[in-house]
């Protein structure tokens, strides 16, 4: 039996709501958490860079091909329930729109630089904000990171038609600070009041020692026998030599 026009229009809302529902169930969930870097590698975590470990082997599905990018979405902690995949390369959001937006996609990548199997010797790491030289607002930018955070990040698989797939997000990742020089007063250990004591102690030692000799040297001084400039000239009333000396002659008138 044929549906009449009006009981169509009343089926039509039902259809077109399974239909969104559909399209957006339609993100393939991946099952991995992207984790910091376990190596023993110096800046792991800088105050605007963090390294992560390759998602090596996690992106062999068959409704993910060899052409799909794999981007890496940063953003802010307090953001991750606003992120919206978007559905165009040319939506995706850069560096710059962090500020607005909570995150952004960078690290542009396939899956072919993410293969499985047995792990290599090589340092197998992702090192998000090490571009000093790109604009935050070019796409694939990895610019630093601007603040301490805290982060969370995922990768994300768009094809031309749009998003195809989803890690999960991982956990916060709050980036280093700067310590502040001073020392706020009367937190100071007994060990370190003990180096200032006798540090300070030396240096007045120091101090009266240098002070000692100046006064030592300016009396010496003044109390030596002056010297003659050598400028000066020396008078000699008379002066004979005793071998040209002749004595009188004998039997002389």
């Amino acid at each position: 039996m044929g549906l009449s026009r009006g009981q169509s229009l009343l089926l039509m809302p039902p259809l077109l709501l399974l239909t969104c529902l559909q399209l957006g169930t339609g993100l393939e969930r991946i099952n991995y958490v992207p984790q910091l870097s376990s190596a023993t590698l110096a800046g792991r975590l800088t105050q605007s860079t963090l390294t992560l470990d390759q998602p090596r082997g996690q992106f062999s599905h068959l409704n993910i091909s060899d052409f799909d990018a794999i981007w890496l979405v940063v953003a802010h902690s307090n953001a991750t329930q606003n992120f919206t995949a978007p559905q165009r390369m040319e939506d995706t959001p850069v560096p710059a729109d962090l500020p607005q937006r909570g995150y952004y996609l960078t690290l542009r990548a396939n899956r072919a630089l993410y293969p499985g199997g047995p792990p290599s010797h090589q340092l197998q790491v992702l090192r998000v904000g090490n571009d000093t030289r790109c604009s935050p607002r070019t796409r694939c930018c990895n610019h630093p990171l601007p603040g301490p955070g805290p982060y969370r990040v995922k990768f994300l698989v768009m094809s031309d038609r749009g998003p195809v797939a989803e890690t999960e997000w991982s956990s916060e990742t709050r980036l280093q600070q700067a310590e502040a020089l001073l020392v706020a007063p009367g937190s100071q250990s007994a060990g370190a009041v003990v180096i200032i004591a006798i540090l300070s102690v030396l240096l007045a030692v120091l101090l009266t020692a240098l002070l000692a000799l100046l006064i030592y040297t300016c009396y010496d001084t003044r109390g030596s026998t002056p010297i003659s400039d050598p400028g000066e000239l020396v008078r000699v009333r008379r002066y004979n030599t005793h071998h040209t000396f002749s004595p009188p002659a004998e039997g002389g008138s």
